[in-house]
């Protein structure tokens, strides 16, 4: 159990990480990397869901 609770709070890290790098790109208008970034965290937590 425990093993599955630091996975989880590793996936919790990263997502955390890419969601403050996705509102900074939004605050410099760079929406283009901020899609780009945005579809990467949907791919890698999906693929996650599905492991």
């Amino acid at each position: 159990m425990e093993d599955n609770m630091k996975e989880f709070v590793a996936f919790s890290r990263k997502l955390l990480r890419t969601l403050k790098e996705i509102r900074e790109l939004l605050d410099k208008d760079d929406k283009e990397t901020a899609l780009r970034k945005l579809n990467e965290l949907i791919e890698y937590t999906q693929k996650d869901i599905e492991a």
